[in-house]
């Protein structure tokens, strides 16, 4: 399976708690923070639930 690096750009502050709740969910936790996950649909949900919020490349 194809791995995903998703990295947090913006701040989750003044965010609706469903959003603070996904970073948390995909493991992000401050500004600059990357994590890689596995491509699925899943996980491409949540990005794009936060996708103002997160940047994504290829692994």
């Amino acid at each position: 399976m194809a791995k995903i690096k998703v990295k947090q750009v913006r701040s989750s502050i003044k965010r609706p708690q469903n959003q603070k709740r996904t970073l948390e969910a995909l493991g992000l936790h401050r500004i600059g923070h990357v994590v890689e996950h596995e491509n699925t649909p899943n996980i491409m949900g949540m990005i794009d639930k936060v996708k103002h919020l997160v940047s994504t490349e290829e692994a």
